[in-house]
């Protein structure tokens, strides 16, 4: 019901989202444990999409909320269909964790209204949120200041307990009793009215093709942030509990709940982490535990709507703040600073775009901002000079490992992303200046290869030109550590023939192996005598080859 409160629509269509579809989901789902239901994001990206519409809780607005969740039920479908789930994978984890910050504060002071008496206005946007309540900070209503307030309190002080108690049962028990008892109506506290009695009818979702138009991008954003929620929450408790899921399947189960749902005024569900958890805790060991919860919201739909006539909005808003504070979580923004600091700053600058210029929007933002970082990390690969580690076949980056040593006349170089042509130049200009600036003259550049998991034919042809290049300088290119579908195209587009077979090698210390033979044997001097001593004499009893062999 508090959720129902976000989207804009009366409580009781709330309790509409918790029947149908989760009879529905079962049928189909392969995980055992997800529970469906309204979640507060999701709510949130309805009341923004939809709001622009139509006022909210007007019938049309209704009629576009039906309408909305079966679209979304209808992409979700055609994306399960199609097993297109690995589109989930355009929300990074920075976008999710910097959305879902902004969504949780953006929710929170949706209800200043609900809980301050206050008529605040209804917008997604954080600045007209907080301007307008601070503009009516006299119309403060004390006794719904009080009754939030002690809301507010009463969930943080039972979730602080020892054993488990249904903190919002207890919240929804006490101030609807304590509404009836005071006549708390009459002194000014807004209450949910009268909520409709009976199961939901079956009707068709109606609208335009203007309508369908004008929701799609909110239906396509929604139906993507449901599936990164329940195909991460899905994975999650499968490898806790050593079961198994299938992403695609999930999705399809997931939409055609909500589609058929959308035929009895349901709102878009979708799965929760703290009602998942407390399925699990229960002792929920299939997916029929929806089921089970379906019915006793029919029962509650049947029997005992008209308990909830004399509920305080206030104590509905008091359940909405707090159930939406781990939204804002705070320890995994610390944890992305920490691990990645780019991935922090990408959920930071979600976090921002979303309370600045809104939901849908901000999401949006995030995406693009996490397409442009990725673009850019390719366009901008990590290439290492290497040095070699004494007493050992092995070469490090020599920014990373002090104890490494350049090797005179030779250039080492690592990429250790994908070659191509996001990054052929880049990678080009980085050999080429690199053999400029050493230390002494240059006579042979190594590149190892090992990091390199692709090659297309803009990086083939950068090769050629570095080769071209680095000959006119009487420097040769040696390439090592080349993995299978590296070495295929090699071959197919002849520059292998073009290169040498001698110029390939299995390992940057079997390059170097054969380039001092070579240099001695030509200068009569004993340089590989000398690396031999530096390196563990067991690296030598292994045989030659070269990397295509």
């Amino acid at each position: 019901m508090a959720y129902a409160v976000i989207a804009g629509l009366p409580p009781i269509y709330g309790l509409y989202a918790g029947l149908v579809p989760l009879l529905i989901y079962p049928l189909l789902a392969t995980s055992r444990h997800l529970a469906t239901g309204p979640v507060a994001i999701d709510m949130l990206i309805v009341a923004a999409g939809v709001g622009l519409l139509a006022d909210p809780g007007s019938d049309r607005y209704v009629q576009l909320v039906l309408l909305l969740t079966a679209m979304v039920g209808a992409i979700q479908v055609v994306m399960g269909l199609g097993r297109i789930g690995a589109l989930v994978s355009l929300l990074a984890r920075p976008v999710i964790t910097g959305f879902a910050a902004a969504a949780g504060i953006i929710i929170a002071l949706s209800q200043l209204g609900n809980l301050t008496g206050m008529a605040t206005e209804r917008t997604p946007y954080v600045v007209v949120l907080v301007a307008d309540a601070v503009g009516r900070w006299d119309e403060i209503h004390l006794p719904t200041l009080v009754i939030g307030a002690v809301s507010i309190a009463l969930l943080l002080a039972v979730k602080r307990l020892p054993v488990r108690i249904p903190g919002p049962l207890v919240v929804v028990v006490l101030a609807t009793t304590a509404a009836w008892l005071l006549s708390l109506e009459n002194a000014g506290v807004r209450t949910t009215g009268e909520v409709p009695s009976g199961l939901p009818a079956f009707a068709l979702p109606r609208g335009s093709w203007v309508d369908l138009r004008d929701l799609l991008p909110t239906a396509v954003t929604l139906a993507l942030v449901q599936f990164m929620s329940v195909s991460s929450l899905t994975k999650l408790f499968a490898r806790r509990h050593r079961t198994s899921v299938d992403s695609n399947r999930e999705l399809l189960a997931m939409g055609t709940a909500n589609f058929a749902g959308s035929f009895f005024r349901a709102l878009p569900v979708s799965g929760s982490f703290s009602r998942t958890s407390v399925n699990v805790d229960a002792g929920a060991r299939t997916a029929l535990a929806n089921a089970a919860a379906a019915l006793v919201v029919a029962l509650t739909l049947l029997l005992f709507t008209p308990l909830f006539y004399h509920l305080p909005m206030a104590a509905l808003g008091a359940i909405v703040v707090v159930s939406v504070l781990g939204l804002v979580d705070m320890t995994e923004l610390r944890y992305l600073f920490r691990t990645k600091r780019a991935d922090g700053l990408l959920a930071l600058f979600t976090l921002t775009a979303t309370l600045l210029v809104g939901i849908r929007e901000g999401i949006l933002l995030g995406i693009a901002a996490s397409a442009a970082a990725v673009l850019f990390r390719l366009s901008r690969p990590h290439v290492a000079e290497l040095g070699h580690l004494p007493g050992t076949r092995y070469f490090r980056d020599l920014d990373r490992a002090p104890e490494a040593v350049p090797m005179e006349s030779l250039l080492l170089v690592r990429v250790d992303a994908a070659f191509s042509f996001f990054n052929a130049d880049y990678i080009k200009r980085f050999i080429l200046e690199k053999s400029e600036t050493g230390d002494g003259e240059i006579r042979a550049v190594v590149l190892d290869g090992m990091g390199i998991n692709d090659l297309d034919t803009t990086a083939v042809e950068a090769l050629e030109q570095v080769v071209d290049a680095l000959d006119e300088r009487g420097i040769e290119l040696h390439l090592t550590g080349l993995v299978g579908p590296v070495r295929d195209t090699i071959r197919h587009s002849g520059f292998y023939r073009t290169m040498g077979r001698r110029r390939f090698h299995a390992t940057p210390h079997e390059a170097v192996l054969a380039l001092l033979d070579a240099w001695d044997r030509k200068d009569e001097l004993r340089r590989l005598e000398e690396y031999r001593e530096q390196v563990d004499r067991r690296a030598l009893s292994t045989p030659r080859r070269t990397d295509l062999d």
